[in-house]
Order: structure tokens, then sequence, then C-alpha cells
């Protein structure tokens, strides 16, 4: 069992900046696909981004693209969520989760992936 343990959420003011950091060593070393989703009170999860193996290939959801950028450091066995200029509507839990198999039409959806971290809340005001 390797665990994933997401760090960095807090609390922002509406236009700044926060990075999301997970670790998740055996499976960047396995070169698993990695994403990050976000569930505000009362929504339903929905996915943030997405990254491959190597780190090339980004998939963001809609919202995200032009403000957020997700990559991943293998050698630090750590991906990372930066989110600029950040909106209220961002304030969410945010989670990183390692998926079953790397198809890139499949990557932003949930049931894709099998292993989820505890979360760690983002507030922006």
């Amino acid at each position: 069992h390797v665990q994933l343990v997401e760090s960095g959420g807090g609390s922002v003011q509406s236009g700044g900046s926060l990075t999301l950091s997970c670790v998740a060593p055996g499976y960047t070393r396995s070169s698993k696909c990695i994403g990050w989703f976000r569930r505000a009170p009362g929504k339903e999860n929905e996915a943030v981004a997405s990254i491959v193996p190597g780190g090339r290939s980004p998939n963001l959801s809609d919202f995200a693209k032009g403000r957020f950028t997700i990559s991943r450091d293998d050698a630090k066995n750590t991906l990372y969520l930066q989110i600029n200029g950040a909106k209220p509507e961002d304030s969410a839990m945010y989670y990183c989760a390692v998926a079953r198999s790397c198809l890139p039409h499949r990557l932003l959806l949930a049931d894709v992936y099998m292993h989820w971290g505890q979360g760690t809340q983002v507030t922006v005001s």
C-alpha cells in the first residue's frame, strides 16, 4: 500500500496564487497517471487536471485552462497544481488520485482513478 499525501492548501485572496503538492512515491516510480480533483460543499466531485508519466500532454478542465498548471517531478515523487488568479468558486477540497490506466480521452473521469489522497482544503476569499 502506498499513501498519497496532499499539502499546500490554505486561504488565499481573490486573484492570488497557491501551489498544491501531492507526494506519491510508489505511484510515481511506477509511472502512473495522476490527477487532481476537487469537491465543494453541495457540489459533485469534478476533475481539475491530469498528467501522464514524464509530465507531457497535461489535461485541464475548461475552468482550469489559463489559470491552473499541473506538473510532476518524478525524481521528487511529487505532483503539483499551481493555481493562479484564484476565484471564490475555486474554494473546495482538492484531492490527488492515481489512475488505473492512462487513456488520454478518459483521464478526466473520476471512475478511472483507483486511489485517492485525504485532500487539502483551499479557501478563496
